[in-house]
């Protein structure tokens, strides 16, 4: 991908990120990493599922699974409470 059609693509994205309020993004950024410590949960369930067999191996990777769809989860959450935030702007 050539250099000036990724700048292309995050300007919008940029610009965004400028119009949002401080508050907004304080609120965003402790969701993201809230979801960072849960994804890297799951990163370790993955890591212990490695070494199992069977059953407790699909038990570990299900758990891992829904971990990480928790973590879609809060940053989800976390980009709608501070888009209400700066609507309320």
């Amino acid at each position: 991908m050539k250099p000036i059609f990724i700048v292309a693509l995050m300007a919008p994205a940029m610009a965004l990120a400028a119009c949002s309020s401080e508050k907004a993004e304080k609120l965003e950024n402790a969701y993201d990493n809230a979801a960072d410590r849960v994804d890297n949960e799951a990163d370790r369930v993955e890591a212990a599922a490695d070494n199992m067999v069977g059953a407790a191996q699909n038990k570990a990777e299900n758990v891992a699974d829904q971990l990480e769809n928790h973590a879609d989860a809060l940053r989800e959450a976390g980009e709608r409470k501070a888009d209400e935030i700066d609507k309320r702007k």
